[in-house]
């Protein structure tokens, strides 16, 4: 799965990593970012500007927008027969922006956050979802879910899923494929290649949903 993650790149790396998309002046590094929380999107409707949708996805349909609280993930084996992703799947894709994601190994009664990333360090995209939800008085929420599959060989020593991490030559793809041609979506759902990534243990500070200071991904 994918509780939590970071985005703490330099305004420089993120434009290096996603060229041609319009970032906010002032990105804010996050160091643990929590669901319910605003994330840094980029949406099939908008492809080269970067939005802030609510982590945890509300469906239009909703009538209480706290379902978002159950719904920061979706696996991708069921994407199309879950009511709650199915037309978000065909119409309503984006790539939630992150440089790591936090698992964590069991040590008797201590759970030890890890964080994952790339080993080259650089930004990436995840594979997400998103919905606008509008409440009785007319105001409106746009929120957001990440996709999860399978763990690779390297993230299985700590969960069985991650998220879906997309290599920069499908940005386009999952963001710009016609609803109909599913089979080419779902064939993007797969494991990163644990050889690209490295994880490691980071400070119990990292536990704390509402510590988001550098410390939380400083190794020990």
């Amino acid at each position: 799965m994918c509780g939590r993650f970071t985005l703490s790149a330099e305004l420089e790396e993120l434009q290096r990593a996603f060229p041609g998309v319009e970032f906010p002046p002032q990105m804010a590094p996050r160091y643990n970012i929590a669901p319910s929380q605003p994330v840094a999107v980029i949406t099939n409707q908008n492809p080269r500007k970067v939005d802030f949708f609510v982590w945890g996805l509300i469906p239009s349909w909703a009538k209480d927008p706290r379902i978002g609280q159950r719904l920061i993930n979706a696996r991708a084996e069921t994407l199309s027969q879950k009511p709650a992703f199915r037309g978000a799947f065909r119409y309503r894709r984006c790539c939630v922006l992150a440089d790591g994601f936090f698992e964590w190994r069991r040590e008797g009664k201590t759970k030890i956050p890890h964080l994952v990333r790339l080993k080259s360090k650089m930004p990436f995209a995840m594979a997400g979802l998103w919905d606008r939800w509008q409440s009785p008085d007319g105001s409106e929420i746009f929120s957001c879910t990440i996709i999860t599959t399978d763990a690779n060989e390297l993230v299985q020593s700590l969960h069985s899923r991650m998220p879906v991490i997309l290599p920069a030559s499908a940005y386009s793809v999952w963001l710009g494929t016609p609803a109909a041609d599913l089979e080419q979506l779902s064939a993007l759902l797969r494991p990163y290649p644990a050889s690209e990534m490295e994880l490691f243990a980071v400070s119990p500070s990292a536990n704390n949903p509402r510590w988001d200071r550098a410390e939380c991904i400083q190794p020990v």
